[in-house]
């Protein structure tokens, strides 16, 4: 399967967020590593690439609301990790982070991207969040894409 393809992305004027887990870091750090490659080399300054970390994914939200607000970003990406256990916990969780991340997006007219690794076994993250799988460079790529997107809808 083909994944997305991405145009030549300049994100020399803007200004990135990235809400991170530190639950499953194992996961989320690579993740983070490759979302960060992405957006330098698609020219966004390293000055200009803000990082909060957060213990779960559920705290994802909050995070990205106060990048938002008080980093005045042009984008965020939420990076996180959750794995399927035995209990209810894991649908309870995705489905606040997915319904936290939506209204962000709505409510801020800001792109929030939803980097939210949501497996049914550990084997399934470790594969979206390492090698030439890893997840977290496209997530880079489209918050410059969005971010791009809103600017230019603000400029009309």
């Amino acid at each position: 399967m083909k994944g997305i393809e991405f145009k030549n992305l300049d994100g020399s004027d803007l200004k990135i967020g990235i809400a991170k887990s530190r639950w499953n870091s194992f996961i989320t750090d690579p993740l983070l590593e490759k979302c960060k490659q992405a957006l330098l080399d698609s020219n966004v300054k390293e000055e200009n690439i803000i990082v909060y970390e957060v213990p779960g994914s559920y705290e994802l939200p909050f995070a990205a609301s106060k990048l938002i607000k008080k980093q005045q970003v042009d984008a965020v990406v939420c990076l996180g990790s959750l794995i399927k256990g035995e209990t209810m916990h894991f649908e309870y969780i995705a489905e606040a982070v997915t319904q936290g991340i939506t209204r962000l997006n709505l409510e801020t007219d800001i792109p929030v991207i939803f980097g939210v690794l949501t497996c049914l076994t550990e084997e399934q993250a470790i594969e979206r969040s390492s090698g030439k799988k890893n997840n977290g460079y496209e997530w880079g790529l489209s918050a410059i894409e969005m971010a791009l997107l809103g600017k230019m809808q603000k400029d009309l």
